[in-house]
């Protein structure tokens, strides 16, 4: 007659499946009828909040935003150019190959190093931007949505939104010299940072009043947060919600890595090089689309001392100008080179952050 179970095993198998649970499972696709990012296990919660997490974070948000600004940043300065209708190149604006003849023109002019100028100072603002702004959506993505019921696109859209305001915050005057510099297209003395930060410093106020000071290193601050509640939202919206997409069960065994030792188990299968690219590039269009309207309106604002009598343009009085100037066309000038520029910039963003995350095993 065989003997009744004992309470011990009992409890010695129920501690055997808990340790060790069988698995099901044998391929991504067939991991979960759920996205992965999605899984109650996978939603950022407890780890993030960990220094080594942060630090590591914010550098490799860093190393991906240097990256992306060095691949992109002779677009950059004739962008700013044609954003700013410097006079010089305000006549190849809407030619079908006004952004090549910018840059002929500039590399004649200027050689090589004048697609660079202001190059400098963008990695000297890019890094800690961009740290700030990955650490940051980290973060703040880890307390809005701290579970898989909370987990949803006005959430995602503010985390993001609330992560770029957060670097820009910090980081605001860097840019606004950087933009100074790539602006001036005369090789003299005013071109060096030292001389711009002066000239900046005592530029006057609205109405011949004294010299504004530190203020002059804020303007375009005000749009420059509304710009970035569109801009950073619908950029991490859109990368996360087509990642997800990317690595839905029927796509995941053609666009994810095989995971590694080293990886962390409660992370996504990281996707391959190409899937996100798509995935940051497409944040790229998105994000520039819906903020494209206030960038100009900045862009306007940040070099007004450079131009006319140099007496500052508020919010409304720059609006008003574009408009009186080209219309709502106005808004747009320079969208094309925009996308142009944003989108391998998104793309290569994005990659370099999920690939340091992975060497950084985080």
């Amino acid at each position: 007659m065989p003997s009744p179970p004992s309470v011990f095993a009992d409890r010695a198998s129920a501690v055997s499946e808990m340790t060790h649970p069988v698995r099901h499972h044998t391929s991504p696709a067939a991991d979960s009828t759920v996205c992965p990012t999605d899984a109650e296990a996978l939603t950022p919660r407890k780890n993030t909040g960990s220094w080594d997490y942060v630090w590591k974070s914010g550098v490799a948000g860093g190393i991906a935003g240097c990256a992306a600004k060095t691949v992109v940043a002779p677009l950059d300065r004739v962008k700013i150019l044609f954003q700013a209708s410097n006079p010089q190149f305000a006549k190849y604006t809407g030619s079908s190959f006004g952004v090549a003849t910018a840059l002929r023109d500039i590399y004649k002019a200027e050689g090589g190093l004048g697609l660079l100028r202001g190059h400098s100072a963008t990695l000297l603002r890019i890094f800690p931007y961009a740290g700030i702004k990955f650490l940051a959506y980290e973060q703040i993505r880890s307390v809005l949505i701290p579970s898989k019921k909370f987990e949803t696109p006005w959430r995602r859209l503010l985390s993001g939104s609330l992560a770029g305001i957060t670097s820009v915050f910090f980081t605001y005057p860097l840019e606004v010299v950087r933009v100074r510099l790539a602006f001036e297209t005369k090789n003299d003395g005013r071109s060096s940072m030292t001389s711009i930060c002066r000239q900046m410093y005592n530029e006057r106020l609205p109405g011949g009043q004294s010299a504004a000071g530190l203020v002059n290193f804020y303007r375009g601050f005000f749009p420059t947060l509304l710009g970035m509640l569109p801009y950073a939202g619908t950029s991490f919206l859109t990368h996360d919600t087509v990642s997800d997409l990317l690595r839905h069960p029927s796509l995941a065994q053609h666009t994810t890595l095989p995971r590694t030792k080293s990886q962390p188990r409660d992370k996504p299968a990281p996707l391959r090089s190409w899937a996100e690219l798509c995935a940051g590039g497409m944040a790229g269009l998105v994000s520039q689309t819906a903020s494209y309207p206030l960038e100009v309106i900045r862009r306007r604002m940040q070099v007004g001392g450079a131009v006319g009598d140099g007496r500052r343009l508020r919010l409304g009085e720059t609006t008003a100008l574009i408009f009186r100037e080209r219309g709502l066309r106005g808004f747009f000038v320079g969208i094309t080179i925009g996308y142009i520029k944003v989108i391998p910039m998104a793309a290569v963003s994005f990659y370099t952050y999920e690939r340091c995350k992975l060497l950084f095993g985080i």
